[in-house]
């Protein structure tokens, strides 16, 4: 039986909802399922990593590893790889993802695909499913010849389901790296206390029929009485009307929300791809043909000027 080491990205001492998915990916395997988190609060997610299957657990708890820093965090993670053995690595196709684990595969000479959809395990084989040509085509992918496999999958594609089993082993690993050339003094974080959209359980996003930036407005007062997290279309984003890090879509942010109100926009393949997963999808739109319509749980054809203070209204009178 092989090892899969699962970086598990957790924020606040909160597990990430992508990182679960990857645990259970992993479990399926039939591989030993071990786990490296980073952060001071780390050890805060123990009961979770045991209830989606972690078997073994590595917690770099050092106050240097709450901001990240791709030298620091790429060193110990090498020496993770090598020291445990571990032949496949599942990581989230995050923002931190992108940027430390082709540095790790350079270091490591291992194969790396990203952007994965899905996943296949037969022995230490492994089949992945990338989307290209914005999401028109799909490839399937496998490595050859690669003595370590990493594998970064999108947020929101697999399923989590929670795994009874023993505690998990896990280790306090102490590592201190003195000739870092950069030195991360402070994260400057954005305004808004909302869940990112990859966590939010539910969405308001607006497209390019709202028309004006401003109108966003709209969609703010909606997102406060709902608790929602506010998204856009990337027609919104190239337009600069919000910035990018609020774009769903295939380019953008993929999303699986209990709830999705897709407000102004008319359901672009490249917008659908991000947001297909969502449960339940209420579209408003002055556009009875509007694609998005096919996808919709619940159409309503209308101005968004006249329909969304209403239903932020109605929404009031039930939740406030």
């Amino acid at each position: 039986m092989g090892k899969i080491l699962v970086v598990a990205e957790n924020v606040n001492g909160r597990l990430k909802r992508s990182a679960a998915e990857l645990l259970t990916a992993a479990k399926k395997s039939g591989h030993l399922v071990v786990v490296a988190a980073f952060g001071s609060k780390a050890g805060d997610i123990s009961a979770e990593l045991a209830k989606y299957g972690a078997q073994e657990v590595h917690f770099f708890k050092s106050a240097a590893f709450d901001k990240y820093n791709p030298e620091l965090f790429s060193g110990a993670l090498c020496d993770l790889i090598k020291n445990s053995q571990a032949t496949i690595v599942l990581a989230s196709a995050s923002s931190l993802g992108r940027d430390l684990f082709p540095r790790v595969a350079a270091r490591l000479d291992a194969g790396i695909i990203s952007d994965c959809t899905d996943i296949k395990f037969e022995g230490d084989n492994v089949e992945v499913k990338r989307p290209i040509y914005a999401a028109k085509v799909f490839a399937k992918l496998s490595f050859d010849n690669s003595p370590i496999k990493i594998v970064l999958m999108r947020a929101n594609q697999l399923p989590v389901e929670e795994s009874a089993g023993p505690a998990p082993k896990s280790t306090d690993v102490v590592y201190e790296k003195s000739d870092l050339k950069t030195l991360i003094q402070e994260v400057v974080k954005g305004t808004s206390e909302k869940l990112d959209l990859t966590e939010a359980a539910i969405i308001v996003s607006g497209g390019r029929g709202l028309k004006d930036a401003v109108n966003f407005k709209y969609l703010n007062e909606l997102a406060d009485v709902l608790g929602a997290t506010v998204g856009a279309s990337r027609a919104v984003v190239d337009l600069g009307w919000v910035p990018h890090e609020m774009q769903v879509g295939q380019t953008g942010k993929t999303v699986a929300p209990k709830l999705y109100i897709a407000v102004g926009i008319s359901g672009a393949i490249q917008h659908l791809a991000g947001m297909s997963g969502s449960k339940v999808i209420v579209a408003i739109n002055s556009d009875a043909n509007a694609p998005i319509f096919q996808k919709a749980t619940y159409g309503i054809v209308g101005d968004f000027a006249e329909v969304l203070p209403k239903l932020t209204a109605e929404f009031k009178k039930v939740l406030q």
